[in-house]
Order: structure tokens, then C-alpha cells, then sequence
């Protein structure tokens, strides 16, 4: 495996560096390279790589969900609270009803066939919008009006309703006696819970580090760890109660900023230092778990079916931003920004199959295809876009 890992650290390097150097995201570089070197193509990464991926790919987003949070002040998440609410519900929902309804006439999906299909390609994805939102914070695009911020805080909770909703399309095919209503319910509360419970160790962390004087570097390591129980919390307790973790973590680097915030700036150049490795990690590795050839058993009708839930995901950020302070060249980043698909669709694509939901191979073939199409498509619009759109 050590060989995995430094064949992947100096290929992500160099592709990274390529892309750059011809005016195009990173991210699609390495992205690129996963796919190319990944087990469905030349097969360079030892199976032992592959068999942890999902738990690597969880650090490296924790990494970079610190790394906003502690980036976000009360100020501005003011600003653009209203806007995100909204953002985080309204595309997510009418793109995930779109696809249900469109895959029952193009695929001839059940309606509840349909609807897992729906909100597994809905939720956006947080492993590439959150860095490029970060890259143009750090750039001060659109920081007048905080539109990174808006877009990243949206699509950190936009998951949570994607993956409660799928959940329950889930539960209705396998006869289970799913009470919608109460499902519903669940979605605030699990935002809830997760902001809690971040909050919380939050306020922990900065009782610590005022008490006792502690190395930056070990201040890194404690919140990561931390980080990590949190997020796994989420998969113990899921059963019983969904808890956004992911969230939690983007809190506990807002309360630190907020609270500490002399120690949180240098908190965040480490991780910026960190996230040089993690990047490469998270990217590759999203790469590496696309199967190229069952994305192509779907076919023109799965990319047709993608555009139409693009379609309606457009309008639906559309919508959210009706009587906001946004102007039109902004509106228009904003949908880009939320076109990119990876994280959830490879770690859920395959649950249907799995479950022996009986067109569960075609729902996976259309959820890996949604990574190939949009993921490189979206990253490269945030990045052009975001130079030329925003101020």
C-alpha cells in the first residue's frame, strides 16, 4: 500500500501542476488520474488502498470542512443565512423529484425506484464545491455580498435532505412502514442535532486551549480526531437518528473562529498546509471509485435524464435567489456552482444493488455516469466562472 500511496501523491502532483499550467482546475486533474489509474482502468492502486478508501476520503473531507468553518464568521453567515436555507432545500427537492419523475418514462423506473435514483444524483458535492468555494474566498471573489460562503454553507446541508430522502424511498421499497411525515421531520432535526452537538465540542475545544497551553500542531490533531468520533457517531446512531456530522464539524471550526479567533487563523494555516495532502488523496481517490464501463451501460438516455435533473436543479436555485441582493451574472454562479456530483453517488450508488432493488445495477450505472458528467463540468465552471462572473 505504501507504494499506492506515493504513486498517488506524485501523479496527483504532477496532474494537478498540468491542469493548472493550461488554465483548469486541479481538481479535474486529479480526478482524472483516479479514474485512469484506479481498479475499473490500469489498476494501480493496491486493493488494500482501495479497501480503506471510504475512511480516507472521510478524513480529507473533514479536513477541508474545518477548514471552512473556520473561515466563516458570524457576519457574514448572517448575510447569507436566508439564501442557503433556501438553497439547501429547494434545488435538492425539485431536482430529486424531477429524476423520479423522468426515469419512470425514460428507464421505466417505478415511482419508488425513481425516487432513490432522484436524490442519490440530487446532492451536490461538498469534496468539490467546498475547496473551490474556499479557493475564491481566499481570492475575495464575490466577498461583498459573501456568495462562496452562501453556496458552500447551502451544499454542506443539501446532502443532509438528499440522503434522508433517499433513505426513505429505500425503506418504501423494501416494505417497510415508512411514516414520511415523521422522515421530514427528521431533516431539521438532524441539522439540528449535528450543529449541536459541533457546537458543543466547540465550546470544549475553546475551554482547553484557554486553560492549557497546547502546540498548534496538537490543536490540529485533537480537532481532527474529534472530528472523525463525530462523523462516526453519524454511523453508529443512524438507525435510530440521522445526525448531520458533517455540519457539526464546519461548526466546531466557526465556534473556534468565533470564540478564539487569534488561535483559529493560525489553526487554519496548518490545515491549509495539511490539506496539500489530503487533496490529493480525497480527489484521486473520488476518481479511482468510478466504474467507467457500468456509467457507459446507461448510456445517452442516463446522460439525458442528468441534464434534465440539471435543468431543474437550475431553476430551483433560481427560485432560492428570488429577492435576494444577488445580480444576474451572480445568479448565474450560483447555478454552476451547484453542478458538481461525486461524494454521495459513490458512496451510495450502490446501496439499490446491494439491497436487490431490482434495477439497482441501472441506478448505479446512472449515479457513477453523474460523477463523470458533472463532477469535471463543475469544477471547471466554479473556477472559469468565478473570475468572470464575480467581483
Amino acid at each position: 500500500m505504501a507504494l499506492s500511496i506515493a504513486t498517488v501523491i506524485i501523479l496527483g502532483l504532477i496532474f494537478k501542476w498540468l491542469f493548472e499550467k493550461i488554465k483548469l482546475p486541479g481538481i479535474l486533474g486529479m480526478l482524472i488520474l483516479g479514474v485512469l489509474i484506479g481498479p475499473y482502468m490500469l489498476d494501480w492502486i493496491s486493493p488494500e488502498m482501495m479497501n480503506i478508501s471510504t475512511d480516507l476520503r472521510k478524513i480529507a473531507l473533514i479536513i477541508i470542512l474545518l477548514r471552512a468553518g473556520l473561515g466563516i464568521s458570524r457576519s457574514t453567515l448572517k448575510k447569507v443565512g436566508k439564501e442557503s436555507a433556501k438553497l439547501a432545500f429547494i434545488p435538492d427537492l425539485i431536482e430529486g423529484f424531477a429524476i423520479a419523475f423522468f426515469s419512470m418514462k425514460i428507464f421505466g423506473l417505478s415511482f419508488i425506484e425513481g425516487g432513490m435514483l432522484g436524490f442519490i444524483i440530487a446532492a451536490v458535492s461538498p469534496a468539490v464545491v467546498v475547496p473551490s468555494m474556499l479557493e475564491l474566498i481566499e481570492k475575495g471573489k464575490g466577498e461583498k455580498k459573501a456568495i462562496p460562503t452562501m453556496i458552500l454553507a447551502g451544499a454542506s446541508i443539501d446532502d443532509v435532505v438528499a440522503i434522508t430522502m433517499f433513505s426513505t424511498f429505500l425503506g418504501l421499497y423494501g416494505g417497510k412502514n415508512v411514516n414520511i411525515p415523521v422522515k421530514i421531520i427528521e431533516i431539521p432535526i438532524s441539522i439540528i442535532l449535528g450543529v449541536a452537538i459541533g457546537a458543543v465540542v466547540g465550546f470544549i475545544f475553546v475551554r482547553i486551549f484557554k486553560k492549557f497551553h497546547i502546540r498548534d500542531t496538537r490543536k490540529v490533531l485533537y480537532i481532527i480526531a474529534i472530528s472523525i468520533f463525530l462523523t462516526t457517531l453519524e454511523d453508529v446512531l443512524k438507525s435510530y437518528i440521522q445526525i448531520a456530522s458533517l455540519l457539526g464539524v464546519m461548526t466546531i471550526g466557526f465556534i473556534l473562529l468565533e470564540k478564539k479567533p487569534d488561535a483559529a487563523n493560525r489553526i487554519a494555516k496548518k490545515f491549509e498546509k495539511i490539506w496539500v495532502f489530503a487533496e490529493i488523496i480525497l480527489f484521486v481517490l473520488v476518481g479511482a471509485q468510478v466504474n467507467t464501463t457500468v456509467a457507459l451501460n446507461s448510456g445517452l438516455k442516463g446522460l439525458a435524464l442528468i441534464t434534465i435533473g440539471l435543468l431543474f436543479r437550475s431553476l430551483g436555485v433560481f427560485i432560492s435567489l428570488m429577492g435576494s441582493d444577488l445580480n444576474g451574472k451572480e445568479k448565474i454562479f450560483s447555478i454552476i456552482g451547484y453542478i458538481p456530483k461525486a461524494t454521495v453517488q459513490a458512496a451510495i450508488g450502490a446501496v439499490p444493488l446491494s439491497m436487490g432493488v431490482e434495477n439497482g445495477e441501472l441506478i448505479l450505472a446512472v449515479a457513477v455516469l453523474s460523477i463523470i458528467f458533472t463532477a469535471p463540468i463543475g469544477a471547471f465552471g466554479i473556477k472559469y466562472f468565478g473570475d468572470k462572473l464575480l467581483d
